[in-house]
């Protein structure tokens, strides 16, 4: 059989954590070979060392059956192996035909010359069906086009072996198609992919075979086609996951947050969202479901003060909190776990235990007469650690941007829970977490609920919205277009009202 990569018994270790030991992975040519594994489990350690971004404590590599060294990136290149990074790296003020020349830029004597680099860009979308415009800025593209760029980064330095890192934790279910299918045409052309993800789905979409590795360890290869999902997430998680939401039927209580005749501005130059009426119970989930883009983004910064409201109102509890500020809304009782975990979420420079009390630093016992107390910070961050399985090389010290993206985003998660909200907003809570790791904040968002507490839950993940609300408001450009009761309803009928179809609102 032939492979194009052969990584031999690879070990990497960082201080405090061994991210990779003694690891073995085989890429045939023309497949697609799925690594899986928990956050934090090694997979990125292991792609970043086939890249050349870490250099191996042992073992070997062989590309196309010889041994090599692959000291950085730019060897990684003129060996045909090209990597699409979990978050971006694109300038943004450049544009696509700038950032894919980046490093190889194409000169007429002293002077850059872009034309025949933006005419080969052109000719590749083309081939690989990504529908890309050279001339585009960075700034002015969604994140899925984005990502096709990176794409194009790779083909035009013409790789041959293409590494994928969670390329859908930041696409929506439409893109997500997309890119499959452009997946699917790289490999008719004759490249070979190696896709790092948590998604059980996708493997068995697009993969021919898995590698799973659990706590830096590998547990075995399987052919896709012969193994159900179950059977693969067992063996990344060491134990049966449940795949079903189990949540009693309760009844809901209090009015916790409600939103009477809100106006907001739209993010594009659109008409303003409008809110009618929306109410949230004490003891209830409400499900927010829709396409990407159709008001949920500008609808959450308004109720959590990152947006101002044109009019209307805004109440927790019957307090009044639409001009209130970010820190004021804490304090009535609002939690946040934001849709953008790097750029709303945490301060990437600093580490877990200084961004765990961002909300909370003014207060006792982690300030007296404004000084800081560490020891309480730190005596906390090691309870959230530990609560929440938040993993990484140096504990409450590390820095916030070292960690992998699902350990960030349960350092949120267990930031926001820790407050102890009348009301939850969850934008994605689940984005980039691998099985295990959803079966735990899902249980924890129930339990939110069953404590009588009020949870808004914003996800572009149907089953999601589906398995743990209890009432699906779905939004359709700007507007509420019905809300019905998650029991009663079923995925084709509320992608049907995500279309625009309104429904009669039952609730």
């Amino acid at each position: 059989m032939d492979h194009v990569v052969e990584m031999l018994n690879i070990s990497k270790q960082f201080p405090g954590i061994l991210a990779n030991d003694n690891i073995t992975l085989a890429l045939r040519k023309g497949e697609v070979h799925a690594l899986l594994g928990e956050n934090g489990a090694g997979k990125s350690t292991l792609m970043c060392i086939l890249f050349g971004l870490y250099q191996p404590d042992s073992g070997s590599i062989k590309i196309r059956g010889e041994t090599v060294r692959i000291d950085n990136p730019n060897i990684a290149n003129e060996l045909g192996i090209g990597m699409v990074h979990q978050h971006f790296k694109l300038v943004h003020n450049f544009t696509v035909t700038e950032n894919i020349v980046l490093g190889i830029e194409p000169c007429s004597g002293p002077m850059l010359s872009l034309k025949g680099a933006s005419q080969r860009i052109k000719a590749l979308s083309e081939q690989y069906g990504l529908n890309v415009e050279p001339d585009a800025k960075i700034e002015d593209i969604s994140v899925g086009m984005q990502q096709r760029v990176e794409i194009l980064k790779m083909l035009y330095r013409n790789a041959e072996v293409l590494i994928f890192d969670e390329p859908t934790a930041v696409l929506t279910p439409q893109e997500t198609l997309d890119l499959m299918k452009i997946m699917r045409n790289l490999i008719k052309e004759g490249k070979s992919i190696i896709l790092i993800t948590h998604k059980l789905k996708e493997i068995k979409a697009i993969a021919d075979r898995c590698t799973v590795i659990r706590r830096g360890k590998f547990v075995g290869t399987v052919d896709v086609k012969e193994s159900d999902e179950a059977r693969m997430a067992e063996m990344m998680v060491g134990r049966q996951v449940s795949f079903e939401v189990e949540k009693a039927a309760r009844e809901p209580g209090e009015t916790i947050l409600k939103l009477t005749d809100l106006r907001i501005p739209c993010r594009r130059k659109g008409d303003p969202i409008r809110i009618d009426n929306l109410e949230v119970h004490a003891g209830e989930i409400l499900g927010i479901a829709g396409v990407e883009g159709n008001g949920q983004t500008e609808l959450v910064e308004a109720i959590t003060g990152l947006r101002r409201i044109e009019s209307g109102s805004i109440t927790v509890k019957g307090k009044e909190i639409s001009q209130l500020p970010i820190h004021e809304r804490i304090m009535a009782g609002m939690a946040h776990i934001p849709e953008d975990r790097q750029k709303r979420g945490l301060v990437l420079d600093y580490s877990i235990e200084e961004n765990l009390i961002l909300e909370t630093h003014r207060d006792e016992p982690f300030s007296t007469h404004g000084f800081l107390n560490h020891e309480a910070i730190r005596t906390h961050a090691d309870r959230l650690i530990s609560a929440f399985d938040v993993r990484s090389g140096e504990g409450a010290i590390s820095q916030a941007r070292a960690m992998s993206g699902g350990n960030q985003q349960k350092a949120i998660i267990a930031r926001e829970f820790d407050l102890d909200p009348e009301i939850l907003i969850a934008v994605q809570p689940t984005r980039g977490l691998d099985v295990g790791s959803i079966e735990y904040i899902h249980k924890r968002l129930v339990e939110q609920r069953d404590s009588g507490k009020a949870v808004l839950l914003v996800s572009l993940e149907l089953d999601e919205i589906l398995d743990l609300s209890d009432r699906i408001a779905v939004i359709s450009h700007g507007e509420i277009v019905g809300i019905v009761d998650a029991a009663s309803t079923n995925e084709k009928a509320v992608g049907l009202m995500m279309t625009g179809v309104k429904a009669e609102a039952r609730a």
